[in-house]
């Protein structure tokens, strides 16, 4: 039962949590406040009330639409809110209330405002590296206290390792591409700085781990678009949602996708 009460309480405040990840993913693109400006509907201007900020429920008893114009609401706002929750739960089943939960759904919130931010936009906001940079510094400084599972050992440069690897390796994609390719950007500078945190939350290991599934993922759906004549040979994809992706990957299978290679 108290089991059953925790996997709740942690599914509602994903819920609660990825609503507000809602407000950053609309806001920060365009240079609002996140805090200060109340919610409301991006279509009329109408101030949301306290029935209508209930995750899901609200998406669910308005049927997609505002109340006060009756515009139609995106079903992404139930989906991140849904995301969020499940994402909080499934951290929970892998390490339970611990400090690795915590740098995990944190990295795991700020990875679905990159999705859907660089899906929709094609940027990564430098709010939201250095966001993600602050609490990859603050899990670091609690590591030296409570080592953490997720770097898989305790030397203290691992983070460290972690974060310039991760973001050297897609610089020196960029630098060759760009000479290569004098004309197209290659590698976003959004995608090279988010590797940063990311690899300073989960260690050199688990960074390149993720890395390789961000490309592996990105070139499986690219070819798929490709064959069903979606995007041609010459379009660009952005690189983020990829990145977080195998991120949330390396997260959850990372360590046993590492023995069955090595093994």
């Amino acid at each position: 039962m108290v089991i059953f009460i925790t996997y709740l309480y942690v599914a509602l405040i994903g819920l609660i949590i990825g609503s507000f990840l809602n407000v950053c993913i609309y806001r920060i693109p365009r240079g609002e406040s996140v805090v200060t400006v109340p919610s409301h509907c991006t279509g009329c201007g109408k101030k949301l009330g306290a029935l209508n900020l209930i995750p899901v429920f609200s998406y669910l008893f308005q049927r997609g639409r505002c109340t006060g114009c009756g515009g139609k609401i995106s079903p992404r706002y139930m989906l991140v809110e849904i995301l969020t929750a499940g994402l909080f739960t499934g951290m929970l089943y892998k390490y339970g209330i611990s400090p690795e939960f915590f740098s995990a759904v944190f990295l795991s919130s700020i990875l679905i405002v990159v999705f859907f931010i660089d899906l929709e936009h094609g940027i990564i906001p430098d709010s939201v590296v250095v966001t993600a940079a602050i609490g990859g510094l603050v899990f670091f400084v609690i590591s030296f206290f409570i080592p953490s599972d997720i770097y898989g050992d305790e030397k203290w440069w691992n983070p460290i390792l972690g974060a310039v690897s991760g973001s050297g390796i897609l610089l020196l994609v960029s630098i060759v591409g760009s000479r290569v390719y004098k004309s197209q950007e290659v590698m976003g500078g959004g995608d090279i700085k988010i590797l940063f945190p990311i690899g300073l939350l989960l260690g050199w290991r688990l960074m390149i781990t993720s890395l390789f599934l961000s490309i592996l993922t990105a070139a499986a759906v690219s070819v798929v678009l490709i064959c069903f004549k979606i995007i041609d040979r010459k379009a660009t994809v952005p690189f983020g949602p990829f990145i977080a992706i195998g991120t949330v990957l390396a997260i959850t299978f990372g360590w046993q996708l590492l023995e069955i290679y090595f093994g």
